[in-house]
């Protein structure tokens, strides 16, 4: 399964947010998920660092599609750089690729993936955690136009719970 990470870049990333997303990356590889991402530092960083240091990691495991066209802002635990030149525009593609997104904290740049996440129907897993947008829309519908709400998880047990149920019904 791919799974989408959105969460602050390195200036918003406070360290306890990091060091759960090493948590949370080494968890994901060793279910053998895929990862994409935005390609930054910070929670992005976090999670594709994890992922390297588990045992399962695999070649082409860490995806980044980077906004702009200089592989510089690539964090160094990703496998497949992607360099899009679309700016912001490329969190869309992340949110695309993604079967599955998992969001924490975040700022602008958090809250337009999860509006794009919630138009083309996208679950997301959201930790409540962080002070961020994943936090504040953790179980809140953003229009009536659907039912389903960002599902609040607060641990790492939990996040892999509901990305096993979800992957029996992919």
């Amino acid at each position: 399964m791919v799974v989408g990470i959105i969460g602050p870049n390195a200036d918003m990333c406070p360290d306890v947010l990091y060091t759960f997303g090493v948590e949370l990356g080494a968890a994901l590889a060793s279910r053998g998920h895929f990862i994409v991402c935005g390609g930054e530092g910070g929670f992005m960083e976090a999670v594709c660092r994890g992922a390297k240091k588990s045992a399962q990691t695999f070649q082409g495991q860490t995806i980044g599609i980077l906004p702009g066209h200089d592989k510089k802002q690539l964090n160094p635990y990703i496998d497949v750089p992607i360099i899009s030149g679309l700016g912001v525009l490329r969190n869309v593609l992340i949110v695309r690729t993604a079967d599955v997104l998992i969001a924490a904290g975040g700022g602008a740049g958090t809250l337009s993936e999860l509006a794009f996440a919630w138009q083309l129907g996208k679950t997301v897993l959201c930790v409540p955690t962080f002070e961020g947008w994943a936090a504040e829309l953790a179980q809140r519908p953003l229009d009536q136009r659907r039912k389903e709400l960002f599902i609040s998880v607060t641990t790492v047990e939990e996040i892999l719970e509901k990305l096993d149920k979800f992957s029996a019904n992919l």
